[in-house]
């Protein structure tokens, strides 16, 4: 057996990846922080492009330009980093780098959960590759795990908290006792919550990141708006001592689920998490995923969700597995599923406008408290799609508590947790 068997050295190691990268705010920032202190890990970030030409930044004028379609026409960048906020530009930007066959990375989940099939198209057709781990619930491997671990296993759940910011919010309401504006305004001042909160406290940011993991999960391709979402604008203190009073807390939880006929469903509300869930223990900033797996069983990943550190580490993450050739393969995309909003889901609704009661049209009701101005019981889903944007104009404050049920069953028997 040969004995002087050494590690690779620095000097063996191919040249360092040019990077342009669009945009230089949060994750941009934070990508560029992580780079320069790791000038082993074989990337370095030769163009940034930036929209407002004299906002001050943390390097020098002359690092920055400002025509991203000179990036696109730059051949000797071996790889674009997409990251900015303006999911028109980022979808223009990204399609055409595709078409033009060039590697991308993405955080953009507005954009990705508008376009993915479009995107996945351009890259089956051969043009380019695409990744964006970064776009679900920051340094978490969500994407990845489910592309290449879970690709030929079928999931029988997917549950998450993929928003950090309105977790911080109800964490806070729970340790203080306090009211939502409070809670938002301390998020707010810690950097947790945007100064314009709305896309986060009305769970559209983490519906995106839904629609993202439905197609990896279940090979199912979504408009954002067939997902019903509701948020925590509407909150209280009393619906916070009416959670603790069943041993539970509020948190926003996306559900994706495969129904016993073989269809899926997904859902981003607030919800009632007991105990015996991983995610109950899942406070403050930190976002968490649990997989259900048929074979595997459940499965728990638990990390930072968002900050410029944490996603940047997932860009990083990107920028190598791209550098080693991996690309996702949406393997459960060929046999995909059908979507089921057929389905009647128990909700506690809390609100003084007695019109909603009447316009969700209960199935069921299982308790009223005329004092709290709640009741509980079973809504059709279609009614809550139908009708969210009402209920968000009129303050109502809705959770699940987890279990739903065919919209034609009204027996207890054939409920299924959600």
């Amino acid at each position: 057996m040969p004995t002087n068997t050494a590690p690779i050295s620095a000097s063996f190691v191919a040249r360092p990846w040019r990077v342009g990268l669009i945009g230089f705010g949060c994750v941009g920032q934070g990508l560029y922080d992580i780079l320069d202190q790791q000038p082993d890990a074989g990337f370095y970030i030769a163009r940034i492009v930036v929209k407002t030409p004299h906002k001050v930044r943390p390097l020098p004028a002359e690092r920055f330009e400002f025509d991203a379609d000179a990036l696109l026409n730059d051949e000797t960048l071996d790889v674009l980093v997409e990251v900015i906020d303006d999911a028109d530009a980022a979808f223009r930007l990204v399609a055409e780098a595709l078409r033009r066959g060039r590697r991308v990375v993405t955080a953009n989940k507005a954009m990705l959960a508008r376009h993915l099939p479009e995107l996945v198209q351009l890259q089956r057709e051969g043009q380019g590759t695409l990744l964006y781990e970064a776009a679900v619930c920051g340094s978490i491997p969500i994407i990845r795990t489910l592309d290449a671990y879970f690709s030929a296993e079928p999931l029988s759940r997917l549950t998450g908290i993929l928003n950090g910011s309105s977790n911080y919010v109800l964490t806070r309401m729970g340790e203080e006792g306090s009211e939502y504006a409070s809670a938002l305004a301390e998020a707010q001042e810690r950097g947790f919550a945007e100064t314009d909160p709305s896309l986060d406290m009305g769970a559209f940011d983490p519906r995106s990141k839904a629609v993202l993991l439905a197609a990896h999960a279940y090979g199912a391709f979504l408009q954002p708006e067939q997902v019903l979402n509701l948020g925590i604008e509407g909150i209280s203190a009393v619906d916070i001592a009416f959670a603790a009073s069943q041993g539970q807390k509020i948190k926003v939880v996306a559900g994706l689920q495969r129904l016993p006929d073989g269809r899926v469903t997904v859902l981003v509300t607030p919800q009632l998490v007991g105990p015996e869930s991983p995610l109950y223990a899942v406070d403050h900033e930190f976002n968490g995923v649990v997989i259900e797996a048929d074979f595997a069983g459940e499965q728990f990943l638990r990390g930072r969700g968002a900050g410029g550190h944490p996603t940047g580490s997932a860009v990083l993450a990107d920028l190598a597995a791209l550098r080693q050739g991996f690309t996702y393969q949406y393997s459960k995309t060929a046999n995909p599923p059908t979507y089921a909003s057929d389905l009647e889901v128990e909700i506690y609704l809390r609100t003084d406008e007695d019109r909603l009661i009447d316009l969700l049209d209960f199935s069921e009701i299982s308790e009223e408290a005329d004092e709290d101005e709640y009741v509980v019981g079973y809504v059709a889903l279609e009614n809550l799609i139908r009708h969210r944007d009402t209920l968000r104009k009129y303050g109502a404050f809705i959770v699940r508590t987890g279990r739903l049920r065919p919209i034609s069953v009204a027996s207890l028997a054939e409920e299924v947790s959600a």
